[in-house]
């Protein structure tokens, strides 16, 4: 809280100073257009993990000669990444590269830092870009509030449908992805054919059964059918705009390998928002970053018939759609509305991008739309515990184990997040240690992002883990060599872990640990919609013209979702919007 109440002070500070508009020349006499970078200081600004980065970039001989930070609030992992960029900056002529100039393991700060390098860089050739463009009243025919995953495959959806269709997508944040951009697990579907292709046996029905399971049966049945029977259709969607899903994973509540990811298990979130993102350029898709949408426009019918929306500069204007879709996301990151519904969650640390804040519930509600099932908040049992970076269960899918401060084991690692979350509360100070080996690490890609995160504490024997990680050593390698044993016997006669869960045993050097405690990851409960994915009155009838898609939705995952469910959701259902919204405009 204390560092929200800093960000608000700060960006007070900022309209004060007249600095929002952080993409213009310093200077008395802007630049007009030019190839070159005009000497000066520019300043700029992008998005990153943790909100907003702010640079100032000294131009000297058309060329950068130095570069600094002159905000940020990221993570203290971060710094280096930071420092690095900026670094590389020195001695341009030229735009940066996220692609070239990233730092591998920091895709959301490597962006933000070089989205405000290059607004400033933009700036000293009289090229203003980003939240610099003001908007005035104007007219679609579909309007998407939120450009992360589900946003974005509305619109190529809606686009696909009919070429010539006005869409806009609108991001209230500087940076398009949102929690889209920290998905590292996967997309869940059955019966697809790359699971054939790899000798997968799985159905729809068994699909469906485990995703009712994990959510305790308070699923709607109908939202969970259609999402099963749309899954498969929708992963060979994805692979024809590009997208790597040939590696199939197994994550907690799963009876199988179903979750889809880049092969090698590399994290899904960048890679799916970079597919999106070309497909977008690719058809007449107009994203406006820095554009938050205040509130719906409705008739006296009660049919919504568009959105108001607030420039980067504090001007607002409407714009006047056939439909829209509201692809907002969750309010894993507005804590005072997570502990209104669940107190039991104060103190609690969020795995959700800043932008996360429920804004969409308030206009709904407003018009006669209904909630269900708000109370529904589900924690991450494996956020790392000092910078609070979400650690994929494809870790633990891939093989790893949970031991707490006194070296043992106390659950089956692959239970529901739920289950292993309270199981890890429950342990001294509330927190545990994935522990892994080699073998694990070489198997799945994602790692490699925490390594260079530096979140990995390595050990070239399991004792020398454990005493890097301060437990007691005897008692660690004891345990590992009873995991071991059962491993290979095929039976956990400890906490029922299952054969197929166990994927390996842990016997190959070096060793790795991560310090794990759980954190606010989702918010099963949302909008109510149906099939069609409609957004529902309190009496079940459609809202005309009103549409939502993904986490901003409820009802799919009952009280607690699935790994690999989360990604699922919203390209399956954002697929969906898209497809319907545009068909129905006839």
């Amino acid at each position: 809280m204390t560092k929200l109440v800093k960000r608000w002070i700060w960006a007070a500070s900022l309209i004060i100073s007249g600095l929002l508009m952080v993409s213009c020349s310093i200077d008395d006499n802007p630049v007009g257009p030019t190839e070159q970078l005009q000497d000066g200081e520019w300043t700029g600004s992008g998005e990153g993990r943790s909100g907003t980065i702010i640079v100032k970039v000294t131009v000297e001989n058309h060329e950068v000669t130095k570069v600094t930070v002159v905000s940020q609030s990221e993570s203290s992992f971060a710094q280096e990444s930071i420092n690095t960029i900026c670094e590389r900056a020195v001695g341009r002529t030229d735009v940066m590269s996220v692609e070239v100039d990233g730092v591998t393991g920091a895709t959301l700060t490597s962006t933000g830092v070089i989205d405000a390098i290059n607004m400033a860089l933009q700036a000293s050739m009289g090229k203003p870009i980003g939240g610099d463009k003001i908007y005035k009243d104007g007219t679609c025919d579909i309007v998407i509030i939120g450009a992360g995953g589900a946003g974005l495959s509305a619109a190529v959806a809606a686009a696909e449908t009919n070429g010539s269709l006005k869409i806009i997508v609108l991001e209230k944040q500087g940076i398009i992805g949102g929690n889209t951009n920290n998905s590292t697990g996967g997309i869940n579907a059955a019966e697809t054919d790359i699971q054939k292709g790899l000798g997968i046996e799985d159905s729809k029905k068994l699909f469906y059964d485990d995703t009712m399971k994990g959510g305790k049966y308070e699923n709607i049945p109908s939202l969970v059918q259609n999402f099963v029977e749309h899954a498969p259709v929708t992963i060979s969607w994805l692979t024809g705009l590009g997208a790597d899903l040939s590696d199939v994973g197994l994550m907690g509540g799963s009876s199988v390998k179903r979750t889809h990811r880049p092969q090698g298990g590399t994290a899904i979130g960048p890679h799916l928002m970079k597919v999106l993102k070309e497909a977008t350029s690719s058809k007449n898709i107009e994203i406006r970053t820095s554009n938050k949408v205040l509130d719906l426009l409705s008739a006296v019918d009660g049919s919504v018939t568009g959105v108001k929306v607030q420039n980067a500069n504090g001007s607002t204007y409407s714009l006047t759609a056939k439909a829209v879709i509201i692809a907002t996301g969750g309010f894993g990151a507005n804590l005072e509305m997570v502990t209104s519904l669940q107190p039991s969650l104060k103190g609690f640390a969020t795995l959700n991008h800043p932008g996360a804040t429920g804004d969409a519930f308030a206009w709904v509600t407003a018009i006669g739309g209904a909630t269900i099932q708000m109370a529904n908040i589900q924690i991450h049992p494996t956020a790392e515990a000092t910078n609070h970076i979400l650690i994929t269960e494809a870790v633990r899918g891939n093989g790893a184990i949970l031991v707490n401060h006194e070296s043992k084991r106390f659950c089956n690692e692959m239970n529901t997040r739920d289950v292993v979350s309270a199981a890890i509360l429950a342990q001294t100070d509330g927190e545990a240690f994935l522990v892994f080996d080699q073998g694990v690490r070489k198997s799945l890609a994602s790692i490699e992002t925490y390594a260079n995160q530096h979140l990995l504490i390595e050990g070239t024997t399991v004792a020398e883990l454990a005493d890097a990680i301060g437990i007691p050593a005897d008692a660690l390698v004891e345990t590992l060599n009873r995991y071991n044993a059962q491993q290979k016997a095929g039976v956990d006669e400890d906490f029922g872990r299952s054969t197929t869960e166990m994927t390996a045993a842990l016997e190959t050097a070096p060793y790795y640990a991560i310090c794990v405690t759980p954190a606010i990851h989702h918010t099963m409960g949302g909008l109510s919609v149906n099939t069609e994915t409609q957004v529902l009155r309190a009496d079940g009838t459609p809202i005309p013209g009103l549409y939502a898609a993904g986490e901003v939705t409820g009802g799919l995952h009952g009280a607690n979702r699935l790994g690999g469910n989360g990604v699922a959701d919203i390209v399956v259902n954002g697929r969906l919007a898209g497809l319907i919204a545009s068909k129905n405009l006839k």
